[in-house]
């Protein structure tokens, strides 16, 4: 499937900002399943230099400078992009868990898709025992790896409710489990942080997730979102596979990939710092368009 993707972000500053640097994480990932065919970021007003380089995990990484006073920013993404993600084969099967945990923790590569950069855990994927506990009840001995994991994901989408006002993205794993709600981002943090105390290799992903209207409703602009999924190690023949927690589905032609990383932290889209006083206001519209 081809999409245009846009993803347009507006800042409003209450006092003028008169500096400011952005790392901008706005280009769709380069991959065996996906494939950029053209893509362009521009920002407003126009930076004093732009500049880009890749990030840690692969990732496009272009860095504005704006040293022009200015109360109103806009950055503005666009992309057209080949989706061809095959999803495993029904049922889920593959390598038992224990297999998987075995080979990852012996895995002798360090490249940017090695398991061995995803088994630790990070500042918002903390290993704590109450989230181990609640992953491993999907997990019994011998079970298929992908069986366990999409039982996982869909036991979060179940049990836990998403609201949008619940969090920040500064939340920890550990309060948006406790708390029981969150949203998409939370959702991938406390999936990561089971994988992780099990000991299983599992990545953060950033993207896009194309949506539906309801029936007999007009699709409104603006209206798809940015979003995020887990990515799972699962063998050097199944390789990485994507759960997604916030709605009990393996990551397929729906889902188009920014960047991958340990958490949130990693593969931020915007951030970056400003200097000003005041307060802020965000405005996001993402499209997300079959071509």
């Amino acid at each position: 499937m081809i999409y245009n993707v846009s993803h347009r972000t507006t800042y409003r500053y209450e006092d003028e900002v008169t500096f400011a640097r952005c790392a901008l994480r706005l280009t769709p990932r380069e991959g065996p399943d996906q494939a950029v065919l053209k893509s362009s970021v521009t920002v407003s007003p126009t930076p004093v230099s732009m500049s880009e380089h890749i990030g840690q995990f692969g990732e496009k990484v272009m860095t504005a400078l704006l040293e022009r006073p200015h109360k109103k920013l806009v950055i503005e993404a666009r992309a057209r992009v080949d989706v061809h993600r095959v999803p495993p084969p029904e049922p889920l099967g593959g390598l038992s868990w224990e297999v998987v945990r075995e080979l990852a923790v012996g895995a002798e590569s360090l490249e940017i898709t090695s398991p061995a950069n995803f088994l630790f855990p990070t500042r918002m994927t903390g290993i704590r025992q109450e989230m181990t506990d609640y992953a491993r009840r999907a997990f019994a001995p011998g079970r298929p790896v992908m069986a366990a994991a999409f039982e996982l994901a869909a036991t979060i989408k179940r049990e836990f409710a998403y609201d949008p006002k619940s969090t920040e993205v500064s939340t920890p794993a550990i309060d948006a489990f406790r708390a029981r709600h969150g949203v998409c981002q939370d959702f991938a943090h406390i999936m990561i942080s089971g994988l992780h105390g099990l000991g299983l290799p599992a990545a953060y992903v950033s993207g896009y997730l194309r949506t539906f209207p309801p029936p007999g409703q007009p699709r409104l602009q603006g209206a798809d979102a940015t979003h995020a999924w887990v990515n799972l190690w699962c063998g050097d023949e199944a390789g990485w596979v994507g759960f997604d927690p916030t709605n009990a589905v393996i990551a397929a032609d729906n889902h188009i990939v920014l960047a991958v990383g340990r958490d949130y932290s990693d593969v931020a889209p915007i951030g970056g710092v400003v200097l000003g006083s005041g307060e802020q206001k965000i405005d996001v519209a993402v499209d997300v368009v079959p071509a």
